[in-house]
């Protein structure tokens, strides 16, 4: 393994120039020295170096229906009918499919600049409901895929047990993802059992939401997974839809995130998805409580979810990340951008979510989704420095959107200055998988991709 140099890079002390990683033999920084000449042992690099950015929140299988379900209905299409389409596409969805669509997304993620990925993973079961010979049958082609792409995972097996509170009985669409306690914890078992001491995988658990899992059950799965897994991630979708907090409050009398807050200890470990619509007790409560939120605002936006109270939960130092979710876009770009833009429609002003006077927008937000990011997956990476993954993303400073910018201009350039893929060569624990925008697999990736979905949706 070769050690890398870069003719610049962001390290967490600022910019620096002629800036040489040396490696351990895990694809780990073992130390970092600036502006010395290439040594003849170093793989070189052009551009600027930064940490990579996690994609904290994806359903795979999504990515098939990216598109689809854009032709208006009856005038009242919302969140809870496009979810009825997404159902539908995964009647004839079959491992090797969804194998294959995971691959294809997940090698564009690398070329976006993603650097990990967290999979939200809840199709389990057979066409007709009843699990596989193997349970975790479907997780294992998740952990296929990203190794063909060369993208580290974090496996989130999904609880999914109700479709609505109270334990209402599952749909017929639910009928691929539903456990029960035991079901659950023999699949987290097996999983823990294949990849426990996997380099390039982190396993946690993904209770669906307050509306999927009864308060017992979520309870019972959360304390089980914290005697296994002591540092293992949790991630929640919760507060996404208006519809969900009003049958919340419905039920319970409470709010979800309200509910969540009084009856789970929230720590680093818990990663709450949208977490749209709250207040700002609540906003102040989570920010507070070191837990992510998982920022999707891509998807929430194609959804018709609503917007994120960025300002005043970056403002209380909330830890945050971005997903892309149902995959309408694969870009830490147009999410991070989304997320700024957002901020600007509803309070009518520019920069808002910099930190500061002359601070760079750009870089607030790379720096804050790269430790988020990292915090969510659970993978020691996110900063250039002594000890974390030498996952690493090289923009190209040659390219006329970068021009004549250098060090916080050149990430302004890059998440505000257009369309372009500004991302010309990633890192992955020391490798290089993408150089000069080419992924090795990507054409054989592709050909299996539109085979596949030839076949779905033909």
């Amino acid at each position: 393994m070769s050690n890398l140099f870069f003719a610049s890079a962001l390290l967490p002390q600022g910019w620096a120039e002629n800036v040489l990683v040396r490696l351990d033999g895990r694809g780990r920084i073992a130390a970092i020295g600036t502006g010395a000449p290439c040594p003849s042992d170093a793989e070189r690099f052009a551009g600027a170096a930064v940490a990579g950015i996690a994609n904290l929140h994806s359903h795979a299988h999504q990515r098939a229906i990216a598109g689809l379900g854009e032709s208006s209905g009856d005038g009242s299409d919302s969140f809870w009918s496009w979810r009825e389409v997404m159902y539908r596409a995964l009647d004839r969805m079959d491992p090797d499919d969804f194998e294959a669509v995971a691959a294809q997304l997940y090698v564009e993620a690398l070329k976006a600049g993603f650097t990990a990925v967290a999979e939200f993973h809840y199709l389990h079961h057979d066409r007709d409901g009843r699990p596989y010979a193997d349970p975790a049958e479907t997780s294992h082609r998740a952990v296929a895929a990203a190794r063909a792409a060369g993208l580290p995972i974090t496996l989130l097996p999904v609880l999914y047990n109700a479709s609505g509170f109270g334990g209402t009985p599952p749909t017929a669409g639910q009928r691929r993802f539903i456990h029960d306690g035991k079901g659950f914890q023999r699949l987290t078992e097996r999983l823990r059992a294949a990849y426990g001491e996997a380099d390039d995988v982190r396993l946690g658990i993904a209770p669906h939401s307050l509306r999927a899992v009864p308060e017992a059950l979520l309870a019972e799965t959360v304390a089980a997974h914290r005697a296994a897994s002591p540092a293992g991630p949790i991630h929640i979708h919760i507060a996404e839809q208006r519809k969900e907090v009003d049958d919340s409050l419905a039920f319970s009398g409470r709010r979800p995130v309200e509910w969540l807050l009084e009856r789970h200890a929230l720590d680093g470990r818990w990663c709450l998805i949208h977490a749209t619509h709250m207040t700002e007790s609540e906003v102040a409560a989570v920010a507070a409580s070191g837990a992510v939120a998982g920022l999707c605002p891509t998807t929430e936006a194609n959804l018709g979810d609503g917007f994120f109270a960025a300002e005043s939960y970056m403002a209380r130092s909330g830890r945050w990340g971005i997903g892309s979710d149902s995959h309408i876009s694969v870009s830490p770009v147009e999410d991070l951008r989304w997320l700024e833009y957002g901020a600007r429609l509803t309070s009518g002003r520019r920069t808002v979510l910099a930190g500061g006077p002359r601070r760079s927008t750009a870089r607030r937000l790379v720096e804050d989704a790269q430790a988020g990011g990292a915090q969510a997956t659970g993978f020691e990476a996110g900063r250039l420095a002594p000890g974390m993954r030498a996952d690493i993303v090289v923009l190209d400073t040659a390219h006329p959107l970068l021009a004549a910018r250098q060090g916080d201009a050149l990430l302004d350039g890059w998440i505000f200055a257009g369309n372009a893929n500004l991302v010309r060569d990633v890192v992955i624990a020391g490798r290089t998988i993408v150089r000069d925008r080419r992924h090795p697999r990507e054409d054989a990736i592709a050909e299996r991709f539109t085979h596949t979905l030839g076949r779905l949706l033909g």
